[in-house]
C-alpha cells in the first residue's frame, strides 16, 4: 500500500441533501462511502466529487472549445482542494448498442482483428485450402517453368455467374482493341453489337494473349506485357488456360483450385462494425429480423418468376395473404448467412492455428486466455510459423494480460461476442475497472458504484484485490457501497446519514474500519453484529404444496436443468457469477409465463416441458431497468398516482370556475405547462463528446408549469410543489385522500420516502427503479396467486434497507403468492423458505444445480460453494 499524500478536502458541501458537510479523505488509499439508501452518498461521490472534477477538467480546454460545449454548473460546494484527474465507474456507462460487445468496449477484440490481419492464414471458403498470392516475376517463372514449349491463352476475369446482356461490356473490350473473349466456357470472336441472354446466368473472360511460351528475350518481354494487361484487366486476378485446364493466379490472396480472390486482410477486414468486414446479410449484428428474410426471399422469387411464361399465376401465389400469422413477424432470428458469427466468409475464413476469430471470441475468457497463452509461452508450437510466431508474440502478450485482468474481477465465464445489451450493471462496471487497471493510468481518483453487485461472496476477494491493485498504482479509489467484506478491507471508511433523503446528508463517521467499530452508527451496529436482520421470522414454516416445475433446460451453459419451484413461499436462487441463474429464470422461465399470460412474443430459451403453471394466475418481473427513458418520467407518473392527483386538483373550486380539466395539470400536453421548455422544467445543452447537461428552464425556474397553472392551490400547495415533496412529505400530506395515500404509502414502505415524486427516472438507480416497480405492484389488489421474479432486489441497499424490503416481500407471500429472488446477498438467502443453488462454476463449467432445499440443506451440502457462506 502506497504512503498517502495528503487528502482530499470537501468543504461546505449542499448538492441534493447534504447538510453542507465538509469531510477528508486520503489520498491513495481505498475509501468507502457508505450509508443507508438515499443518505446523500452519491451526492457526495458523483454529484460532488466527480462533478468538480469534471467541470475543472473542461476548463482546461480553450475558450473557443468550451464555446462549442458551453458553461458547466459548478456543484454547491464552497471549496474541493486535493482533486485529481477523475474518472467514474458507474453501473449506467456501458454501451446498450447492440454492436457493442465485451470484446469491443474492453478493446481486447481490437487486438484480435490486429493478430488476424498481421499473423492469421487465409483459407479457401469454397475449397478450403490455404489462398496464396504471387508477385508478377513469381507468376512469369511459373508459366516458363510449367508450360514451357506449350500453347496457353492468358485470359482476365471479367464477370462471374451474373445475369446480363453485357452490351456495353463487349463494346467497351472491343474499343481497347481485344479481339476474343471466353463466355461461359466457350471462345468467341467480339463483334459489333455483341450481347447475351438477359436472363441467364453468365461468366466472361477477356482473352488478353494467345502465345507459345518460349525463353527468348523478345517471347519473354511479350509475355511480361501480356501478364501485366492481364491482371490490370482482372483487378489483379488473371487465368492460365491449357486445353480444357484452367488455373488462376493473382497479386492478391487467391484459391488456386477456384480461383476465388481476398483483398489483402487489414485489422477493418474483421470487424463486424465496418463494411469492409460484416455479414453483409444482417450487417454486423448477428441476427435479422424474420420478416426481412421472408421479404427479400420474396424479392428474388419474384424476379425469377418474372422470368417464366406463367409468371403471373406465380406472383399471385406468392403475394397472397397467409392463412396463419407469421410468428416471426416482429422477434428477431439468427443471421442465416453467417449463423450469428457477424462476418463475413472472408473474415471467418482467417486462421490463427486451428481458430477462426469467432471461434476465439465466442471462447469463455478462462478458455481464451489458456488458448492463447500456449501459444505465447510455448516455442515449439507447431500450429505457427516461425513468421508468425514473432509476429503474433507482442499482440498475444498485451491480449493476454488484458484477459487477466477480467479473470482478476471475477469476469472469467463471460466471452468477447457477449453483447454489452445482456450485461448487467455489476458486470458492466466490472469490465470497466479491468479496462482501467488494464490501462496503467497513475495519479487518478477513481469513482465506483457498487461493484460488488452481481458477484458471489466466492468472488468478492478477486474483486477486492482489483481494487487495491488500482489503488497500489499510485491511484485514489473511492467507492460507494454497502458490501461488509469490501467495508472491512477497506483504508478509510465515510458513514453518511443518519437516515435518508431530509433526515440524511450528514457526516456520522470518517476514519479507519478499526476506528468505525468503536462507534455507535447504524453502520458499525451492523457490523459489530449488535444489530442483525433477523431472517428466521420472515421463514415461512409453511411446506409447499403446489410447485412450478421447468424440465429440460438446455438454454447457454445450462445442462438438461429440472428445477421445481415451491409456489406460496420465498424462493432464492443463487450461485456464483455466471453459474445460469439468469439463463433459468429471466431467459427460460420468465419468457415461457410471458407468452403464456400475455402473448408475448419474446422465445424463452430451449426447455422440454413446464409443469403447475395452472397454478398461478399472473407473472411480475420486478427488473432493475429504469421506469422510464426520459427524464419526464418519474416515480408519480409510473405508479399512476399522478394521475389521481391531477383529478384532485380539477375537482378544485378555482379549477372548475376556469373549466380546467385533468390535463390542464400534466406537463406532457399544452395548455397547462411552460411552453418554453415544453414542461422538462429544464433545458439541455449538447456536450457532444460527453453526457449533455441540463439546467433549469429560465421561464418556469424549474417548475414546468404557466403561471396560471400555478395559481390553482389545494392546501397551499400549486401542482409544482407536489411534485417537488419526497414521499415521506407527501405521506402526511395527502393524508386526508385514502385512494392517493395508498399509492404513496407503498413507494415508502419499500424504502423509498426519500425520493422526490417528481424526480427524474433517469437519476434513479437500477435499485431504487426495481423498487418502484414492486411498489407499484403492492399497490394492486392481489388475487395470491401471482408469482414475482426479482433480480437482486438488495442492489443499493444498506443492511437496514434489506430488514424493511424483506418485511415488504414476506407481506406479499403472506397473501399466497410466490416470490422468486435472483441473489447473492446472505441475508436474503437466509431468509428464504426454499433455496436453489446452481453451478459449481461459472460459465461452461456451471449449469447445474448443485443443491436445492431448505437453508439447512444448503449449509450442509459439501457440493455447494453458496453453502460455505451461509
Amino acid at each position: 500500500m502506497q504512503k498517502s499524500e495528503g487528502n482530499i478536502e470537501i468543504i461546505g458541501a449542499r448538492v441534493h441533501n447534504l447538510k453542507n458537510i465538509s469531510v477528508s479523505i486520503p489520498r491513495k488509499r481505498l475509501t468507502v462511502i457508505t450509508g443507508l439508501s438515499g443518505s446523500g452518498k452519491s451526492s457526495l461521490a458523483f454529484d460532488t466529487i466527480f462533478a468538480e472534477g469534471q467541470r475543472r477538467y473542461m476548463e482546461t480546454f480553450s475558450s473557443y472549445a468550451r464555446g462549442f460545449i458551453g458553461q458547466m454548473q459548478r456543484p454547491d460546494v464552497d471549496k474541493i482542494t486535493g482533486l485529481s484527474p477523475v474518472i467514474s465507474i458507474d453501473q449506467k456507462t456501458t454501451s446498450k448498442n447492440p454492436r457493442s460487445t465485451v470484446g469491443t468496449i474492453t478493446e481486447v477484440y481490437d487486438f484480435l482483428r490486429l493478430l488476424y490481419a498481421r499473423a492469421g492464414v487465409a483459407y479457401s471458403y469454397l475449397s478450403g485450402k490455404p489462398m496464396i498470392h504471387y508477385t508478377d516475376n513469381q507468376i512469369i517463372d511459373l508459366i516458363i517453368k510449367e508450360y514451357r514449349d506449350k500453347k496457353i491463352l492468358l485470359m482476365a476475369p471479367l464477370v462471374n455467374a451474373r445475369k446480363g446482356h453485357y452490351k456495353e461490356l463487349f463494346e467497351t473490350i472491343r474499343k481497347k482493341g481485344f479481339v476474343h473473349v471466353r463466355v461461359d466456357g466457350e471462345v468467341r470472336e467480339i463483334v459489333p453489337g455483341m450481347k447475351l441472354d438477359r436472363y441467364k446466368t453468365h461468366t466472361i473472360e477477356v482473352v488478353v494473349d494467345r502465345l507459345k511460351v518460349k525463353e527468348e528475350d523478345n517471347d519473354l518481354h511479350r509475355l511480361r506485357q501480356s501478364v501485366d494487361s492481364a491482371m490490370t484487366q482482372g483487378n489483379g486476378i488473371m487465368m492460365i488456360l491449357e486445353g480444357d485446364a484452367i488455373r488462376f493466379l493473382s497479386r492478391n490472396l487467391m484459391c488456386p483450385d477456384t480461383g476465388l480472390s481476398y483483398p489483402e486482410p487489414a485489422p477493418h477486414t474483421f470487424s463486424f462494425n465496418s463494411p469492409s468486414g460484416w455479414c453483409p446479410c444482417c450487417k454486423g449484428l448477428g441476427k435479422v429480423k424474420g420478416e426481412r428474410l421472408k421479404d427479400e426471399g420474396l424479392k428474388e422469387d419474384i424476379d425469377e418468376a418474372i422470368r417464366e411464361d406463367n409468371w403471373w399465376e406465380q406472383l399471385q401465389e406468392m403475394t397472397a395473404e397467409p392463412e396463419e400469422e407469421d410468428e416471426q413477424k416482429d422477434e428477431y432470428i439468427v443471421c442465416p448467412e453467417c449463423e450469428g458469427k457477424r462476418l463475413s466468409k472472408e473474415a471467418l475464413s482467417y486462421r490463427f492455428g486451428p481458430y477462426s476469430i469467432s471461434d476465439l471470441a465466442n471462447m469463455d475468457i478462462e478458455v481464451l486466455l489458456k488458448t492463447l497463452s500456449d501459444y505465447s509461452e510455448k516455442s515449439d508450437n507447431s500450429d505457427l510459423s516461425d513468421t508468425q510466431r514473432a509476429i503474433a508474440e507482442p499482440i498475444l502478450k498485451e491480449i493476454c494480460a488484458r484477459l487477466r485482468f477480467m479473470q482478476s474481477v471475477g469476469l472469467s465465464y463471460l466471452s468477447l461476442n457477449r453483447s454489452s445489451e445482456s450485461l448487467s450493471g455489476g458486470e458492466s462496471q466490472r469490465i470497466r475497472l479491468a479496462t482501467q487497471i488494464g490501462s496503467r493510468l497513475v495519479n487518478v481518483l477513481y469513482i465506483l458504484d457498487e461493484p460488488s453487485i452481481g458477484l458471489h461472496q466466492r468472488d468478492n476477494q478477486r474483486l477486492i484485490h482489483s481494487l487495491k491493485e488500482l489503488r497500489d498504482m499510485n491511484n485514489s479509489v473511492i467507492v460507494v457501497e454497502h458490501d461488509e467484506q469490501i467495508m472491512r478491507e477497506a483504508d478509510w471508511i465515510v458513514d453518511i446519514g443518519p437516515k435518508a433523503g431530509r433526515l440524511g446528508g450528514k457526516v456520522l463517521f470518517s476514519g479507519t474500519p478499526e476506528e468505525l467499530l468503536k462507534t455507535d452508527t447504524l453502520t458499525a451496529q451492523y457490523l459489530k453484529g449488535e444489530r442483525q436482520v433477523d431472517v428466521s421470522a420472515n421463514r415461512s414454516p409453511l411446506t409447499a404444496n403446489r410447485y412450478l416445475t421447468l424440465k429440460g433446460c438446455t438454454g447457454n451453459n445450462l445442462k438438461n436443468v429440472t428445477v421445481s419451484i415451491p409456489l406460496g413461499q420465498m424462493v432464492a436462487v443463487t450461485g456464483v457469477s455466471g453459474s445460469g441463474k439468469s439463463s433459468l429464470i429471466n431467459q427460460t422461465l420468465y419468457p415461457i409465463l410471458s407468452r403464456h399470460f400475455y402473448r408475448s412474443k419474446k422465445e424463452p430459451l430451449p426447455y422440454e416441458s413446464i409443469e403447475g403453471i395452472e397454478c398461478i394466475d399472473k407473472v411480475i418481473n420486478v427488473d432493475q431497468s429504469p421506469i422510464g427513458r426520459t427524464p419526464r418520467s418519474n416515480p408519480a407518473t409510473y405508479t399512476n398516482v399522478y394521475n389521481d392527483i391531477r383529478e384532485l386538483y380539477a375537482q378544485l373550486p378555482e379549477s372548475k370556475i376556469r373549466g380546467w380539466k385533468a390535463g390542464r395539470f400534466s406537463f406532457n400536453a399544452k395548455g397547462g405547462r411552460c411552453e418554453e421548455c415544453m414542461g422538462n422544467g429544464y433545458k439541455t445543452i449538447q456536450m457532444h463528446f460527453m453526457p449533455d447537461v441540463f439546467v433549469p428552464c429560465e421561464a418556469c425556474g424549474g417548475q414546468r408549469y404557466n403561471r396560471e397553472t400555478l395559481e390553482v392551490r389545494w392546501k397551499g400547495k400549486t401542482i409544482a410543489d407536489i411534485l417537488d415533496m419526497t414521499v415521506n412529505q407527501a405521506v402526511e400530506f395527502f393524508e386526508p385522500q385514502p385512494t392517493i395515500l395508498r399509492k404513496i404509502k407503498t413507494i415508502q414502505d419499500v424504502g423509498l420516502g426519500y425520493i422526490k415524486l417528481g424526480q427524474a427516472s433517469t437519476s434513479l438507480s437500477g435499485g431504487e427503479s426495481q423498487r418502484i416497480k414492486l411498489a407499484t405492484e403492492l399497490s394492486k389488489r392481489s388475487t395470491g396467486k401471482t408469482l414475482y421474479i426479482l433480480d437482486e432486489p438488495t442492489t443499493g441497499l444498506h443492511f437496514e434497507d434489506i430488514r424493511v424490503l424483506l418485511g415488504v416481500l414476506r407481506q406479499l407471500v403472506d397473501k399466497g403468492n410466490t416470490v422468486l429472488i435472483i441473489e447473492h446477498n446472505t441475508d436474503v438467502i437466509k431468509a428464504c423458505d426454499h433455496i436453489i443453488d446452481l453451478g459449481p462454476e461459472g460459465g461452461r463449467h456451471g449449469g447445474q444445480i448443485v443443491a436445492a432445499g431448505t437453508l439447512d440443506d444448503i449449509r450442509n451440502n459439501p457440493d455447494s460453494i453458496t453453502g460455505k457462506y451461509i
